[in-house]
């Protein structure tokens, strides 16, 4: 179900609204297999329905606040077509809080259901992955009749579940993409430190690795600002609940501070390599402009940003990604998209990895030396570090590496 007619339209051709690998052939075979219909009508899509999912994303601006009223609007317009009694399974992104909320508002309008959240934890680019083979899922529930229903939906998915109550379950998203984006921001900081004093941020993230009490698996490596929302999202989240009920948040108002700090990394590495001077007219590459690798939307990219700031500085911008097959309107002054990568390489003063796509990772430095001006290459997330970080006809610069 969705208000679209256009996105319900194209789903019904199997064209999703954005590029996720696999999903257009996954949502093809299961219309063909009759298990999937795509409606905009809430009593078409919710008669009969023992569980309704509520999977509204939460769009959210360029300050990274989060519009929950969109959301809410939207369960609003079909609460009246939920059957008596049913589970509403909210995985949008919403503040803790906020099922309750809709249960006391919609059980004063008399509509009486039961309430479950489990928080969305997909990623883009690998988000069938993710959902098909869960290490866990959080389930948060108002009912305890609910557990044996949802129990039996995410059976086929994971063998894990952690059952706690809704607001748990809410709280449990934020403070999770709080904890990652503290890691970020952590791990950027003590890289900057690591280029001052000339330590190897990599040898140095290997060693705090090495501690039991931290583990390999942690979000420490030194690389790009995080981007995209989604982290900052739910820090805004609880520093605002912070605010409401006055309570100091100083840890959480320095991760989005120092985030925004780090985002200028790729610009001082440029201006130290080129010099303020030498930016203007200078052919900068930059190698990727999606958000991520693994999906084709630009919105709150880092690349994109990078592209118009140097721009604005004067210098000409080619670029190549996998995913992008012609730039929007607004983007065509700023950048010159090529069709591969060593059409974006050719004669350029500086490259820039900006979106890690594997397609990437076969470069080797000769694609670099023999082409490029200049081969210098800012390699933020040390993506090529393999290829490039030894060879010295490049010149290769990476977050928190040694002199």
């Amino acid at each position: 179900l969705d208000p679209d007619e256009r996105v319900v339209t194209d789903l019904r051709a199997a064209k999703p609204p954005l590029h996720e690998p696999g999903l257009a052939e996954l949502i093809g075979g299961e219309m063909a297999a009759g298990r999937l219909s795509f409606t905009t009508d809430p009593a078409e899509a919710l008669r009969g329905a023992d569980v309704v999912w509520m999977t509204f994303d939460t769009p959210v601006n360029d300050r990274d606040e989060a519009d929950v009223d969109f959301v809410r609007r939207r369960l609003d317009a079909v609460a009246h077509a939920i059957p008596a009694g049913r589970i509403v399974l909210i995985s949008s992104q919403v503040p803790a809080g906020f099922t309750r909320e809709l249960r006391i508002n919609w059980e004063a309008r008399q509509i009486r259901l039961r309430y479950a959240c489990s928080p969305e934890n997909l990623r883009l680019g690998k988000a069938i992955e993710v959902f098909r083979n869960a290490e866990r899922v959080v389930l948060g529930v108002s009912d305890e009749s609910a557990k044996a229903v949802l129990a039996n939906l995410f059976a086929p998915f994971t063998k894990r579940i952690e059952w706690m109550s809704v607001e748990s379950a809410e709280m449990t998203k934020h403070a999770l993409n709080a904890f990652l984006a503290t890691s970020v921001t952590f791990a950027n900081e003590l890289a900057r430190l690591c280029e001052a004093v000339g330590a190897d941020a990599k040898e140095v993230e290997r060693g705090l690795k090495s501690e039991a009490r931290i583990g390999p698996k942690a979000y420490l490596s030194p690389g790009a600002a995080f981007a995209g929302g989604t982290l900052a999202r739910d820090v805004r989240f609880l520093t605002g609940f912070g605010r409401q009920h006055r309570l100091d948040t100083p840890l959480l108002d320095g991760v989005l501070a120092s985030n925004e700090v780090h985002k200028d990394w790729v610009r001082r590495k440029v201006t130290q390599l080129l010099g303020d001077a030498g930016l203007r007219g200078a052919t900068v590459a930059v190698l990727g402009l999606t958000y991520k690798p693994g999906t084709d939307t630009l919105r709150r990219s880092l690349a994109v940003e990078l592209c118009r700031w140097l721009h604005e500085q004067g210098a000409r911008v080619r670029a190549h990604d996998p995913a992008v097959r012609a730039l929007p309107e607004e983007l065509k002054p700023v950048v010159a998209l090529c069709p591969s990568v060593g059409g974006a390489l050719a004669g350029a003063d500086l490259a820039v990895i900006a979106t890690e796509w594997p397609d990437y990772r076969q470069l080797k430095a000769d694609d670099f030396a023999a082409t490029m001006r200049h081969p210098r290459v800012i390699d933020q997330n040390w993506f090529l570090a393999g290829a490039l970080a030894e060879d010295r006809r490049v010149t290769y610069v990476a977050t928190g590496r040694g002199s």
